[in-house]
């Protein structure tokens, strides 16, 4: 949990900076967190939808262990992380949705993981930094500062495109975010 959260801080740290470099003046950037979660939103989506799609359809039941998810697995899980968190950030409902499963076909979970990342654009067009203090229920009741939900957002992006590529690596697959720009 802890690297998880030192990731998320690392990343939102790189992101408030690059947001502070493209601004001519740094200390008037309106919103650093909703900011720096919409600037990281394009590249988690590039990244986590290209391994996706890169993995092929046969190696979606693939696994490392024993004890870990399938690919197909965290694929259903990276669509409802990313609605669940989304929803909680920016304080508006989740989408009603089918329930990403890990029995559905490469196809489907592509596309709910694409939906997902839709939604969040979405919801996080919408965010505004005045609620990062109010509380949010989170995992089995538990409250936490909405700031604590978008760092566990940020989080989770890094967290769910790793163990993505990892899945990829280990079948001779290069992700997206190693290969040469073209």
């Amino acid at each position: 949990m802890k690297s998880i959260l030192l990731v998320a801080v690392i990343t939102l740290g790189a992101a408030i900076s690059l947001a502070q470099a493209q601004s001519s003046t740094p200390s008037t950037i309106k919103d650093p967190i909703a900011t720096s979660l919409r600037g990281m939103l394009p590249r988690s989506q590039s990244n986590t939808v290209g391994a996706l799609e890169a993995m092929p359809a046969d190696k979606y039941s693939y696994k490392p262990t024993p004890d870990q998810m399938t690919f197909a697995h965290l694929a259903a899980h990276i669509a409802e992380a990313n609605n669940f968190f989304c929803s909680k950030v920016a304080d508006v409902p989740a989408p009603k949705v089918d329930e990403a499963k890990d029995t559905d076909s490469k196809d489907q979970l592509v596309a709910a993981v694409k939906a997902s990342y839709a939604f969040c654009s979405d919801a996080l067009s919408k965010m505004d930094d005045s609620k990062l203090g109010d509380n949010v229920e989170l995992f089995g009741g538990q409250k936490f500062p909405r700031g604590g939900a978008a760092l566990r957002l940020a989080g989770a992006w890094a967290d769910h495109y790793a163990a993505a590529a990892m899945y990829l690596r280990l079948n001779g697959i290069l992700p997206p975010s190693a290969q040469q720009k073209k």
